[in-house]
């Protein structure tokens, strides 16, 4: 399609499989290899000697906390994926954001954020897909930040963590991330923490993922994930710890070994002394999009234009 050819996508939409194929290869393999985690010891906990600075538990949507719409950015529009981020009050008639009973989350509610294909032509500012069949999607993104650069909520450092359940879709790609305060008005670097990626189609494995981009100093780190267990069968806890220089994620507060020496993950922040001494902080995103590396379903079954996500808690120990 000459009109998909033309379209240039933002940096986050790239391909990030070759992180994936050791964990896929394990999640497929001999038995005993379907594992990546730490063993569990309370020694470990990342939450010991740390306290709780932020708990956010979703008995109600906090506009005054949370922004909605495109990733907060001053110099592209904000939109990657297959499905255009929609504003607190929807877009296309659909709102994505809902906060619903249900008894599996701590407190009673949980954040729902929805996917729907409207399948007609969009009228979205700035999204590069209104007119493109297969990309006319609504869905959802929080983040305490906004495209001015400021910050609602923030920290340097911190365990930062979130219960979620993900949908089971042939398209879904949820994450729950982490960006630097710097990057939204200097966007030539930027540090992204993707604490937990997830497809839709891939039940049992998932990234993780720190980028330092842009010269000088960049660097990509990541992994694949397979904890033995369908990620959409209920709610799992998504985590990541950055302490100055060190960065560890974890899931279910056992630490993602690395794939090759058997180790306990710890990827250094090489702009650690940058964000020091600019006072930068890193603000969290939650985000529902749509992939576009794999083909569009053909055809489209009916359960599968509309799925959601949710989201238990955020909470951030410091």
């Amino acid at each position: 399609m000459e009109q998909m050819q033309q379209m240039t996508w933002p940096r986050r939409d790239l391909l990030k499989t070759p992180f994936l194929g050791a964990a896929m290869a394990a999640a497929t393999g001999a038995p005993g290899q379907a594992q990546t985690l730490g063993r569990p010891a309370a020694s470990d906990d990342p939450t010991r000697g740390r306290t709780l600075a932020f708990n956010e538990n979703f008995k109600r949507l906090d506009t005054a906390l949370w922004d909605a719409g495109p990733k907060a950015t001053a110099s592209a529009q904000g939109f990657y994926g297959r499905s255009a981020f929609a504003r607190l009050s929807g877009e296309a008639g659909f709102n994505p954001y809902r906060i619903v009973a249900d008894p599996l989350a701590t407190d009673g509610t949980a954040l729902q954020i929805g996917a729907r294909y409207i399948g007609r032509t969009l009228d979205i500012p700035n999204y590069y897909g209104n007119a493109t069949a297969d990309y006319q999607w609504v869905s959802g993104n929080l983040q305490t930040a906004s495209r001015d650069g400021s910050i609602r909520a923030g920290w340097r450092n911190g365990y930062f963590e979130a219960r979620m359940r993900f949908p089971a879709h042939p398209l879904t790609w949820p994450a729950f991330w982490l960006l630097n305060k710097n990057s939204i008005l200097n966007p030539a670097t930027s540090i992204e923490v993707d604490i937990v990626e997830h497809k839709g189609f891939e039940q049992r494995l998932y990234g993780t993922y720190l980028h330092e981009w842009g010269d000088p100093g960049q660097v990509h780190q990541g992994s694949g994930v397979t904890p033995g267990v369908d990620l959409t069968s209920g709610y799992f806890r998504y985590g990541f710890l950055i302490d100055g220089e060190r960065c560890a994620p974890l899931f279910e507060r056992r630490r993602v070994l690395d794939l090759e020496t058997g180790r306990p993950i710890g990827w250094p922040l090489g702009r650690a002394a940058e964000m020091d001494r600019s006072g930068d902080v890193f603000w969290p995103l939650l985000t529902l999009a749509l992939r576009t590396d794999v083909p569009f379903p053909a055809p489209l079954q009916e359960k599968d234009r509309e799925t959601s996500m949710r989201v238990d808690y955020v909470r951030v120990y410091t």
